[in-house]
């Protein structure tokens, strides 16, 4: 298939990946224009899931590509970001669908679990043939969850017996599995476990009136005396360490993901100010509507480039958490800034869904603080510039 560039790529960073990337990426765009695009505004109007993409969505390279037992060709991990880039510049929901499955559900496997239990889970979880979800945040725990995680698991000979609660976990009232981080009642360390989600005392509840990611189906979980064999525990999740190791590797693709929310901002936008006609001309003539679009491609071309560099940096080995966290405060911030130029340029076109600008606007505020908040991440960069921790 022949690669078209992305005309929002305005310094063409698409030309530094392989040509096998490019192919790739050229099949997942158009697919996604096509069997993807016509459906996300109904479906995020009724916050409900696109359930009958998921065969096809699962067909393409894009799940497990970062795992040896799993991963369809050898790509990099900018080629990772330009997916999550591509998957939120159609919708942000998909984007978080799949950062869920991929990096969160997956991940935790990948990284925390034995060798057994990597082979056993992680096609599944590749293939769609298992949908997983990743419970961390709770009720009364998010950017705390180091020390303030409530859920509790308890050994008792070979099982574990797991209570507590989380909240806003995605996937979650269709997952077959649930990854559940939970403090060792015995140790006070954090464990993780794959928890069926058909077990008894476990219970998702979807999380309704939401604003931003309609189509994402969060949940409300608890856990009431939740009997889970030590099989299931998470081999090499022994502290929060563990599970921070998950969250690093899937940070800096939310950062992409909020490139794409800009870009997919951005394209409406200017398309509707070539086309949308006042004082007899084309707004896209007038020179405060350039000004927007400008520092829209700005913006966007500024985060690129951060992203670009901090995806090379995991891929050469010398990726650290304030590099990611710096990444997804800045590409976050910039698309914070660029949905709200391109809402502007539209006028109030641009708070009606047929539009998409408004779905992308909204959408932005959940990116925006989810996988660290804004003041999160720049404390971890504050703290590596300074030696010293002000988190509290």
């Amino acid at each position: 298939m022949s690669f078209t560039p992305l005309a929002s790529d305005f310094y063409d960073f698409e030309s530094q990946l392989t040509d096998a990337e490019r192919e790739a990426l050229a099949g997942l765009r158009v697919w996604l224009e096509t069997d993807v695009k016509p459906l996300v505004n109904d479906h995020w109007d009724r916050a409900e899931f696109p359930h009958d993409i998921l065969p096809a969505f699962h067909r393409h390279p894009v799940f497990g590509m970062q795992w040896d037992e799993t991963k369809r060709f050898e790509n990099s991990a900018v080629y990772r970001g330009w997916v999550a880039l591509e998957l939120a510049r159609v919708d942000a929901s998909i984007a978080t669908y799949v950062g869920v499955q991929n990096g969160l559900a997956l991940g935790a496997v990948a990284v925390c679990g034995s060798p057994e239990q990597r082979a056993e889970w992680l096609p599944k979880l590749a293939s769609g043939e298992v949908i997983g979800a990743f419970g961390l945040t709770e009720p009364l725990s998010g950017s705390d969850s180091a020390q303030g995680l409530r859920t509790t698991a308890t050994r008792a000979g070979d099982e574990w017996i797991l209570n507590g609660a989380k909240r806003w976990i995605g996937n979650a009232t269709f997952s077959d599995i649930t990854v559940i981080w939970a403090k060792d009642t015995a140790d006070g360390q954090v464990k993780g476990f794959i928890v069926p989600t058909s077990t008894p005392g476990y219970t998702a509840t979807k999380i309704e009136r939401k604003q931003a990611l309609r189509i994402v189906q969060n949940a409300d979980i608890v856990l009431e005396d939740v009997r889970v064999p030590e099989a299931l525990r998470l081999q090499n999740a022994n502290s929060f360490r563990d599970t921070a190791a998950v969250l690093r590797l899937t940070r800096a693709e939310v950062a992409w993901a909020a490139v794409g929310v800009a870009v997919g901002a951005y394209e409406s936008a200017l398309a509707y100010a070539k086309e949308r006609v006042q004082f007899g001309k084309p707004i896209a003539s007038h020179q405060l509507v350039q000004q927007h679009l400008a520092a829209m491609i700005g913006d966007i071309t500024a985060s690129i480039a951060l992203c670009t560099r901090v995806s090379a940096m995991l891929d050469e080995g010398t990726q650290k958490d304030e590099h990611a966290a710096l990444a997804k405060a800045f590409a976050t911030a910039r698309m914070r800034d660029t949905v709200a130029r391109a809402r502007e340029v539209m006028g109030g076109n641009g708070i009606v869904l047929d539009y998409d600008v408004t779905r992308f606007f909204n959408d932005a505020e959940a990116l925006y603080s989810y996988e660290g908040t804004r003041e999160m991440n720049t404390l971890i960069v504050g703290r590596a510039l300074t030696g010293i921790a002000a988190f509290v």
